[in-house]
Order: structure tokens, then C-alpha cells, then sequence
């Protein structure tokens, strides 16, 4: 039995709450991620995992054995790093996920000056509204807009995202432009709805002026749960939409969308990096949280405090 890979394959069962996602992401056989934990618990002379066919369970040996492997492996990283010129030139495979809106508009065409800064670094984007089991889908890290759910994840404020509300010319010309917020709750008006990933409901907007404050739900012909889509039924005319401004600028200058209720605010999103406390926050990812946060100062810079845990 090769220790280093019994320990590694422990590990990411652990994460994984699975033994056929950990083969899936160590690019081994199911098999033989099987016969390493057996192999570990023999030589240990203790069970490590309760399995059944739903589900793995750790031990309470096993969850003991666990944060002892875990600072074993983020040790002997760092230790090879030290050693070589990883620190100063950060190398390796690095797993992270976006908002497909904000990887198109903004974080793609900026990846030159990453790549430049870091050549070895091989980076996996994952592009999606969706959401992302950081620990069971083997992520290093995701950036998401919103408030937080509940969750153990280290998250990370790096950005907040100012919102306004916009129309297609042609959706004015047929339903005609409503100049207070209210009006979009007429039969005769329409917004596009977004789905929430949280939960796949089409969440109300809150307004507010002086002290006139009003909650905006409207009626939908579509919903969708992407953002690329979403912002692709707004600029087809199927109703009022919601976009942080970097989304809409572009559209507004070329005249395929028009701004509405410009006296009106609304809440901003703000956008927070995520990663799992269990894992070693390697070089490569900690040059990444800083390029993205230097990123984000730029396009979406944040007032609030820009670090935070959620337990």
C-alpha cells in the first residue's frame, strides 16, 4: 500500500461523502480508491467509514484520523513548495467556478493578465449559475452573488454588485415605459424572471427614494436560471429585468436596452469567494483570491468588512 495515496483517497472520500466521486476526481477506479481505505483501516486495525448504499459516514476514530491527515497533506504541500519555486511562481491545477454573466463580461477577458502573471498555473473554470457542492464536487473555490446561505465554507466579501432595472426599446413601444415601480405590478406590463439557484423561486426587488420604499415582484412570461439567458430575454422584449450595472452599459450605450426608475435604490448584491475550511489554501489559490479581489476592487469595489465565516 502506498500511504501517501491511501491518505489522499481518505480524504477525498471524507469531502466527497462518496467513494464514486472520489475515484471520479482522483482519476482512479472506484475499486481502487475501495481496496486503499481497506488497506488503511487493516493496517490502522480500526474502521475509519461507516458505508451503506446511500451514504459514508465517518467514524468517530475516523473524524479524529481525518483532521490529522488533513494537516498532514497540507503540511508536506507546503513543505514541497518551500523547497521549490512555488511559492514565487505558483504552480499546479486549480478548480474554481463563476457566474456565467460575470465570466463572460469580465472575468475571461481579464484571464490574460492572470496567465501572464502565473503561467503555471492550470486553471479549471467551471461557468454556471448553478449551485456548487465546493467539497463533494472537488472545487478549490466558487464566487458567488448574494447573501450567504448557511454553511461551513470559509467566505471571503470581495465585491458588491450595484443594481438598476432596464427594458428593450421594443418591450416600451408595446407596453409603454413605467415611470414608478408600481406600475410593473399593472396586467399589461411584464418582468423577465430570474431563478434562484437556492431555492428556484423568482425572488421580489425592494426600492426605495427618500422614504418611499416598495417590494416589486411583476408578473413573468419566462423565468430562467441563468444569467446570460436572463439578460438574452431582456434585450428580446419579454419584459423589465434586473442587471448589475456591468451587465447593462454596454446595451445602454448601443441602445438595445434603456434605464427605468434611475431616482430609485435598491440593495446591492454583494459577491463572495468560497472555499472549504478543510483544505489547505495553497499558493496558486491565494494568488488567485488576490488577483480576483484586485479584479473585483475595479469592477465591483465593496464597502462592507471583506472577510467573514460562516458556520
Amino acid at each position: 500500500m502506498d500511504r501517501f495515496d491511501a491518505l489522499q483517497a481518505y480524504t477525498r472520500v471524507v469531502e466527497a461523502g462518496s467513494f464514486t466521486k472520489a475515484a471520479q476526481t482522483l482519476h482512479i477506479s472506484k475499486t481502487t480508491v475501495t481496496q486503499l481505505i481497506q488497506q488503511l483501516e487493516a493496517r490502522l486495525r480500526v474502521k475509519l467509514l461507516h458505508r451503506t448504499t446511500r451514504k459514508v459516514q465517518l467514524t468517530s476514530e475516523g473524524a479524529t484520523y481525518y483532521q490529522h491527515v488533513v494537516r498532514l497533506l497540507a503540511d508536506l504541500e507546503e513543505a514541497d513548495a518551500s523547497l521549490s519555486s512555488a511559492v514565487t511562481s505558483p504552480k499546479g491545477r486549480l478548480r474554481v467556478d463563476v457566474p456565467s454573466p460575470f465570466a463572460l463580461m469580465i472575468l475571461v477577458p481579464a484571464l490574460p493578465d492572470f496567465h501572464a502573471r502565473y503561467p503555471d498555473i492550470q486553471l479549471d473554470l467551471g461557468v454556471s449559475d448553478r449551485m456548487v457542492d465546493v467539497i463533494a464536487d472537488n472545487v478549490d473555490c466558487v464566487l458567488r452573488g448574494g447573501e450567504l446561505p448557511d454553511s461551513a465554507l470559509i467566505a471571503r466579501r470581495i465585491g458588491e454588485l450595484q443594481f438598476g432595472a432596464y427594458a428593450a426599446p421594443g418591450y416600451l413601444a408595446r407596453s409603454g415605459t413605467p415611470l414608478h415601480p408600481a406600475e410593473l405590478e399593472d396586467t399589461h406590463h411584464r418582468v423577465v424572471g430570474f431563478l434562484r439557484a437556492s431555492n428556484g423561486k423568482v425572488a421580489p426587488v425592494t426600492l426605495w427614494r427618500a422614504d418611499e420604499r416598495i417590494e416589486v415582484r411583476g408578473r413573468y412570461t419566462v423565468a430562467l436560471d441563468d444569467g446570460n439567458a436572463y439578460l438574452a430575454a431582456g434585450l428580446a422584449g419579454m419584459g423589465v429585468l434586473w442587471l448589475p450595472h456591468y451587465m447593462a452599459e454596454t446595451h445602454v450605450v448601443q441602445g438595445r436596452l434603456t434605464p427605468l426608475f434611475e431616482a430609485w435604490c435598491s440593495a446591492p448584491m454583494p459577491m463572495h469567494l468560497m472555499y472549504s475550511p478543510n483544505r489547505h489554501v495553497s499558493a496558486r489559490l491565494r494568488v488567485w483570491i488576490d488577483w480576483l479581489t484586485e479584479l473585483m476592487a475595479h469592477h465591483a469595489p465593496s464597502v462592507a468588512p471583506q472577510n467573514t465565516q460562516r458556520r
